[in-house]
């Protein structure tokens, strides 16, 4: 069934926002390609078409560096959706005294995401500089560090750390609910790559030796709120959002750090998202991103933009949430919107401005900071203590309930920054100040489990990550892990 199409919405547009060439590159073979995908195709009769998605597959897995299916490498899992495919039991309550395996107190705060590679377990902190109870408030001391946790024990291997490029942002006003340690780093199997705002993207080996150290800029936000955004993985290419840095996206060589491509526009200074990469037919995956007021679609060989889509409202001063993307032959994005402007569903694809002929459905949405969980056609989000539920395909409205108990914590005016992911068929929320909330997937709002951790008072920014029946949680300077 195709969805509905809005077309006739006028709007303006500045020049300044799309510098890049609306032209395509070189398409790359798609990463993760459904192997559904290629067996619905034969199913159509279509041998040939079979044949060679089978072939694409067999290359992908080959080219793919030993990032295993239960390991959990980068910002909200494998493929960026937030959706667990183990069948480990992930526990329903936990607390201080149940189910917890272990807790290990880190070298530092920060709101950066764990992964998880084989029975390693990563996440970066910052140290020295306005890093808690007897730090310094000298900029000179501050640092950036990678730490390296045994899965198994809690146990601290190894704790690598990078000097700072100074001048830094001041830890104050909305900057100190941000801080210098919230870009989650991501693992092809090989090395873990950290983006660590104006101090660079930095590689490191399996044991904590660096490789190589790269700047892609050194500018500060103007509005003083730091930077956020995660890298992702393409090929051989380490794609970054240096935002607050120079306005840009940027790949790099993973092997070396060298440059391959930069692409620059001023709206890019508004955005905290996370790019996603979509596979497509034909051999030709996009690199997908919500940026202030439009989602784009990019040729992530080059960097040039394939297409764009303006989102209802036009304008806006920034983007939070991450697009999440359907499966399937002809997949959707689902973007909510940000501070000042709406939702919307578009068909990823196309050529130059697709707003009127791929956009499905528009609505007035908002994520706030989280990104939102795409799950058997049901679209889920938790904003301001609000959880939603829509309908990916008609954008009806499925519930939309108020968590109680406890709320988030003291940034953006009491919001919560994490998002929710799906574990053992359960979808996990934790808000700032603590409380986690495990909720029933389907049509019916229901809370299966309420769980904090009494103990520990800091907050809970970080996006949890689950591998192997292990959930990994994050507060402020702890890392938990929860299992039956």
């Amino acid at each position: 069934m195709r969805l509905p199409i809005v077309v006739g919405q006028s709007r303006e547009r500045h020049d300044s926002r799309r510098k890049y060439l609306l032209k395509y590159g070189t398409f790359s073979l798609p990463v993760g390609f459904q192997l559904a995908s290629a067996l619905s195709s034969a199913k159509k009769g279509s041998f040939v078409m079979f044949v060679r998605r089978i072939l694409s597959i067999v290359v992908v897995v080959l080219l793919i560096s030993p990032v295993v299916a239960s390991d959990w490498p980068r910002f909200r899992g494998p493929d960026g959706t937030g959706v667990s495919q183990d069948s480990g039991a992930i526990p329903t309550t936990w607390s201080d005294t149940e189910n917890l395996q272990w807790k290990t107190k880190l070298p530092g705060p920060g709101l950066s995401s764990p992964i998880v590679v084989g029975d390693r377990v990563y996440v970066t902190s910052w140290t020295g500089y306005e890093a808690g109870p007897g730090s310094s408030d000298n900029q000179a001391d501050l640092k950036r560090a990678l730490v390296c946790i045994d899965r198994n024990s809690g146990d601290i291997l190894w704790t690598e750390s990078v000097d700072a490029v100074l001048p830094e942002d001041d830890f104050r006003g909305m900057f100190a609910e941000n801080g210098y340690a919230s870009h989650t780093p991501a693992c092809d199997g090989e090395h873990i790559y950290c983006f660590f705002g104006k101090s660079g993207v930095v590689a490191f080996d399996l044991k904590g030796n660096q490789k190589w150290q790269t700047s892609v800029g050194t500018g500060l936000d103007p509005r003083r709120w730091g930077s956020a955004s995660s890298p992702i993985l393409y090929d051989n290419l380490v794609i970054v959002t240096a935002a607050a840095e120079s306005k840009s996206l940027v790949a790099l060589d993973k092997a070396t750090g060298k440059e391959v491509w930069r692409e620059e526009a001023p709206t890019l200074t508004g955005t905290w998202s996370t790019p996603v990469l979509v596979p497509l037919e034909g051999d030709r995956t996009d690199l997908v991103i919500s940026v202030p007021g439009e989602v784009w679609g990019l040729n992530p060989s080059t960097g040039k933009l394939r297409w764009y889509c303006v989102q209802p409202g036009g304008e806006s001063s920034a983007a939070t949430a991450s697009v999440v993307v359907s499966e399937g032959p002809e997949p959707i994005a689902i973007v909510l919107g940000g501070r000042d402007n709406g939702s919307m569903a578009v068909r990823v694809g196309g050529k130059g401005d697709v707003t009127d002929s791929h956009t499905m459905w528009k609505g007035n949405e908002r994520a706030s900071i989280g990104t939102p969980i795409l799950r058997d056609n049901r679209l889920y989000w938790i904003s301001r203590g609000i959880a939603n539920c829509i309908s990916a395909e008609t954008h009806e409205e499925i519930y939309k309930e108020r968590l109680g108990g406890g709320g988030g914590g003291r940034g953006v005016r009491g919001g919560d920054y994490s998002s929710p992911i799906v574990a053992d068929g359960k979808m996990i929320f934790i808000r700032r100040g603590g409380d986690a909330y495990v909720l029933k997937l389907g049509d019916e709002f229901e809370v299966l489990a309420v769980n904090r951790f009494e103990s520990d008072t800091g907050e809970y920014s970080a996006t949890p990550a689950v591998s192997d029946g292990q959930l990994f949680i994050r507060s402020t300077d702890t890392l938990y892990c929860v299992s039956s």
